[in-house]
């Protein structure tokens, strides 16, 4: 499944309102052993969204580390075609790029899309499958 900056955040930030909810649901998909998958651009918009939270740049890094030594976590580039799906997605669901990327991916890879953005939630149902943590 593509799994959005949203809910890796809240797993990483103890006071976010959804943490609970998002590491149980994390701790399940890796039990589950089921593959998540996030695009390149994802790393640095969990790692600016860390540090602007708490403050502190090295948290930023560090939730980037984390991330990248969990099991089965699937990184996948934004190339030309999966670029220029997202900008068509972009302007048809008037999203956000950065979402866009996620649900162009979700389209590619027939996959659903975790997240806890509700506007996200709202407009990619129209192309794709949405979970909620």
């Amino acid at each position: 499944m593509i799994v959005d900056a949203s809910v890796w955040v809240s797993v990483l930030v103890a006071q976010d309102a959804n943490h609970a909810t998002s590491r149980q649901w994390l701790d399940e998909r890796l039990k589950a052993r089921d593959i998540l998958v996030v695009p390149t651009l994802f790393l640095s918009e969990v790692a600016g969204a860390i540090a602007r939270r708490t403050g502190v740049a090295a948290l930023g890094h560090q939730a980037v580390q984390e991330i990248l030594h969990t099991p089965r976590l699937r990184l996948i580039a934004l190339e030309r075609d999966l670029g220029a799906e997202a900008a068509r997605i972009a302007a048809d669901l008037h999203l956000r790029g950065t979402d866009a990327v996620y649900v162009a991916a979700a389209c590619a890879l027939s996959l659903p899309l975790a997240t806890w953005d509700q506007e996200l939630q709202d407009r990619a149902s129209r192309l794709v499958e949405v979970l909620h943590p």
